[in-house]
């Protein structure tokens, strides 16, 4: 593993060069048909998804989209999803449980928008209503943090049977800015946020709230793109089968009680 400090690991997975679902999607599946449009408002370019196979197996991606350069994340606003995006989203995720497919998601957000719009249009409801309803999706559920996994913005495609995270992934509550921005008023103490945080891959897996941490190359994903996405295919070709042979009623007692020791602790 690792030795970077969630500092240095904020700065790599901020880096341009780093993959991101455009490169991964076409790398893990074959016969992606992407869908659009939450029947409600519009499409949202933040979040893809659509119908795939896996190994052979039908399944439903949802991704959320960083860009590799200005023009790509002006396109998908920076990865962060607008109400609309969480409502496609969850369309998908209801027809993936309607046609017993397991839904994969790749989680890759600084956090929700919060503009006036996004706010207008219910981005709080879209975001409670997936956590309310993936809690309750009778098909197997899996999500792989694959760089920043920011907020609620991130927990409404992360209610799943298995939280998997690359190895230089963060994911927290809060932006360690928005951490310092709130607790000390300074948005420039972020790194001393990134270090108070507990965020990274080990941290999670040590509270139980992440399942799998999955290899990166030396100097991050991007000095290898290939061999990160076979490291996630490894890690699929393994939890993608065991998950959907399990008993639906047991999946879902397992996920509930995944979501309440979450922040469980004792005294001495």
């Amino acid at each position: 593993m690792s030795e970077l400090t969630a500092t240095q690991r904020l700065a790599l997975i901020r880096e341009k060069g780093r993959p991101t679902v455009r490169d991964y999607i076409p790398a893990l599946f074959a016969n992606f048909i992407e869908l659009h449009g939450d029947r409600h408002f519009g499409d949202d370019a933040a979040i893809i998804g659509g119908v795939a196979t896996f190994s052979g197996i039908p399944v439903t991606v949802l991704a959320q989209v960083k860009g590799r350069n200005l023009e790509e994340n002006k396109q998908s606003n920076f990865s962060m999803p607008h109400p609309e995006g969480y409502r496609k989203a969850l369309r998908l995720a209801k027809q993936a449980e309607k046609f017993h497919r397991p839904v994969i998601c790749l989680v890759d957000t600084p956090g929700a928008f919060c503009g006036i719009e996004a706010e207008k249009r219910g981005q709080g409801e879209a975001i409670a209503r997936n956590l309310m309803e993936f809690m309750m999706l009778r098909t197997p559920i899996i999500s792989i943090v694959l760089g920043e996994g920011g907020s609620g913005g991130a927990l409404a495609l992360a209610v799943c049977d298995e939280l998997a995270m690359l190895e230089n992934a963060l994911y927290s509550v809060i932006s360690p800015r928005g951490f310092a921005s709130i607790l000390w008023k300074d948005a420039t103490r972020e790194s001393e946020a990134a270090e108070l945080m507990k965020i990274t891959a080990e941290d999670l897996m040590h509270f139980g709230v992440c399942e799998h941490i999955i290899d990166e190359p030396d100097g991050g994903a991007q000095t290898a793109p290939d061999l990160t996405a076979e490291n996630i295919g490894e890690y699929l070709a393994e939890a993608v089968p065991r998950l959907k042979a399990t008993d639906i009623d047991t999946l879902l007692e397992r996920r509930y009680n995944k979501f309440r020791k979450i922040g469980v602790f004792a005294e001495e």
